[in-house]
């Protein structure tokens, strides 16, 4: 028997964005004419991980919107695993922009978001106000960490199998997803857990949130990636964060040019915007209240 769909919370609005990728699903909320924020989620989440913010944004007058990324919205699941390289998913940030008539806005990422959110507020900084990255350091101190710390590399290494076509998705998906369920911190409930669950079952969408590890490995590449970042710009990482190794998380401010702070959290691992919902906020509503 097909599950029931679990609806957003009432006071978060589906929205659709045509760009010339495709329609990504999103959340938003918040008055219209209020300063635009895009919020980017991370693997293997989708928009709704950032429903805290949300609401908190729309509170202070913030206009917020969290697509659902490439793979993610049905409306945007190529086929190919170059399709999910970062220049791509930089794109889809400015075209879903240009989409909503945004001209300038902060953005906001999380894990590979926030990944993606370093890499365009580097190439855009006319357009991006600030940036917060969360849980993801700089592309570029990422690729040096993986050159030369022991640490990322085996912090990194247990991605690896994900990267195996074929054979991921095939021990992700058996006994109903038990794999997939596996591993999230007890703070995100059950249902939140089954409803990212359900969007990585759909047809494709497995293998288009793979395809992120696998188009990107940060070894190699072009070094565009790796310029700096001028705006300001917060990064909050875990204290116990099993993925981003302290130094790789210390030296993403290398990579900046403008103003910068580094936010270590105590007692928090990776899923930072909803093990930590309420200082995420915090420091988020706090960024952009100073710019």
């Amino acid at each position: 028997m097909r599950s029931r769909p679990v609806l957003f919370e009432s006071d978060l609005t589906r929205q659709r964005i045509s760009t010339p990728a495709g329609t990504f699903d999103a959340i938003a909320t918040g008055p219209t004419t209020g300063r635009k924020v895009l919020l980017l989620h991370g693997v293997p989440e989708c928009g709704i991980e950032w429903r805290h913010q949300l609401r908190a944004l729309a509170a202070h007058g913030y206009r917020a919107v969290a697509p659902d990324l490439r793979g993610y919205s049905a409306g945007v699941r190529p086929r190919r695993v170059s399709a999910y390289g970062l220049d791509h998913v930089v794109q889809d940030v400015v075209e879903i922009a240009d989409a909503l008539g945004w001209t300038r806005f902060d953005l906001v990422g999380h894990d590979w978001g926030g990944i993606a959110a370093w890499v365009a507020a580097a190439r855009f900084p006319l357009r991006v106000r600030t940036l917060t990255a969360v849980s993801a350091p700089h592309p570029g101190a990422l690729a040096e960490a993986l050159r030369t710390d022991p640490d990322q590399r085996r912090r990194w290494a247990h991605l690896d199998h994900l990267r195996e076509p074929g054979v991921a998705e095939r021990t992700l998906l058996a006994d109903n997803g038990a794999r997939l369920r596996e591993g999230w911190p007890a703070v995100i409930p059950p249902e939140r857990v089954a409803q990212y669950v359900r969007k990585l079952t759909e047809p494709g969408a497995l293998t288009a949130a793979l395809n992120w590890y696998r188009a990107n490995d940060f070894t190699t590449g072009s070094t565009d990636a790796h310029r700096p970042v001028s705006v300001p710009t917060r990064y909050l990482w875990g204290e116990d964060d099993k993925v981003v190794a302290p130094d790789t998380a210390q030296n993403s401010g290398r990579w900046t040019t403008g103003p910068y702070w580094f936010e270590v959290m105590p007692g928090v691992g990776h899923f930072v915007p909803e093990e930590a919902a309420e200082q995420t906020t915090l420091h988020l509503l706090d960024h952009l209240a100073t710019y």
